[in-house]
């Protein structure tokens, strides 16, 4: 049997306690009488671009059409995602307020700061899981690293000194770096930018010499020649770039690391607002439609249930925090 990167996630939520066979129920219409009768705002917590940004605006513009009233994305940037998320804690929980938020801010940032001003565990209700998007390790077109191995031997024989890119300290692509160099034995110099889109600038620019590049940006790079890709984060080889390994195929046996987009609300929002939402984003993210729009992308949907979600999100939380606090990670 062919394992997917979505069967690796639903993998992952059985762990959690989960029954796959549920991961992709579809549950009884749920209605929240009159909602919404108004514009909806979803905070994608990072700068326009990007994978969170995209999916955000898919899934705005689907539920706009489906729920009759305009969704509308709000992205508030800073601090590893927090800055929005912030914002999304102190929302009225009426489900005008939403956000569309990727594991790097709610299972990774909560360990890199001394305080947040909201409770991470306690500010937030899940609506589900809506996709997952693997990163590519890459390098400009011209550089001298043909595979992971080339780049992991480089480090080791130089520790510290080979840099790379990230969109901010203790987001997905900061982490998946660490995680990669903690399995390796290696080590490399971070330098942090406001954005995965000014990582690849600083790629192509050669002031960095990697970086751990989202798909929904590093696609067109790719098939453009400008940047190569020495692997693919994910469990499963992208079907876009098939012909770039695994990290796991590449040496580091077990290695998975993603950006997953989680749904949410503020804690309190009212079940049939949070039911009605996670009805529809299931709907959507399972489409035809939307999976054509996903796959070129190597974005995969999931269209998980708040259910499902909440004991993921946890797990994440314990992986993450684990590697935070192993190599001593703080924010730069």
């Amino acid at each position: 049997m062919r394992v997917t990167r979505r069967h690796a996630l639903l993998g992952s939520m059985a762990l959690a306690g989960i029954p796959a066979s549920r991961a992709v129920a579809q549950s009884a219409p749920a209605a929240a009488p009159g909602y919404p009768t108004h514009p909806v705002s979803v905070i994608v917590p990072f700068a326009p671009g990007g994978s969170t940004d995209f999916v955000a605006r898919l899934l705005a513009q689907h539920l706009s059409t489906r729920l009759g009233q305009q969704f509308v994305v709000d992205n508030r940037a800073g601090a590893s995602g927090t800055v929005g998320q912030s914002f999304l804690a102190r929302a009225r929980p009426d489900g005008y307020t939403l956000g569309v938020v990727p594991n790097g801010t709610f299972a990774m940032a909560p360990f890199m700061f001394e305080r947040l001003p909201y409770d991470n565990d306690r500010a937030f209700a899940p609506i589900g899981m809506l996709a997952t998007n693997a990163m590519f390790i890459c390098v400009a077109a011209n550089a001298p690293y043909r595979t992971l191995q080339d780049l992991l031997e480089a480090a080791k024989a130089k520790p510290g000194t080979i840099s790379y890119a990230s969109a901010g300290s203790g987001v997905a692509n900061h982490l998946g770096v660490e995680l990669m160099l903690d399995m390796s034995g290696t080590e490399m110099l971070h330098v942090p930018y406001r954005s995965g889109a000014q990582g690849v600038q600083a790629i192509l620019a050669n002031e960095v010499a990697l970086s751990f590049v989202d798909s929904v940006t590093a696609v067109p790079y790719l098939r453009s020649g400008e940047l190569r890709a020495l692997a693919v984060t994910s469990a499963e080889r992208s079907k876009e770039v098939p012909d770039v390994p695994t990290v796991a195929e590449s040496g580091l046996p077990g290695y998975r690391a993603s950006t997953d987009f989680g749904f949410f609300a503020p804690a309190g929002t009212p079940e049939p607002i949070l039911r009605q939402l996670a009805d529809a984003a299931r709907a959507i993210m399972l489409s035809a439609e939307v999976r054509e729009k996903l796959a070129p992308l190597s974005i995969d949907p999931v269209g998980g249930t708040p259910d499902q979600f909440g004991p993921y999100a946890q797990q994440e939380r314990d992986k993450w925090g684990a590697l935070i606090r192993k190599r001593n990670i703080k924010p730069e």
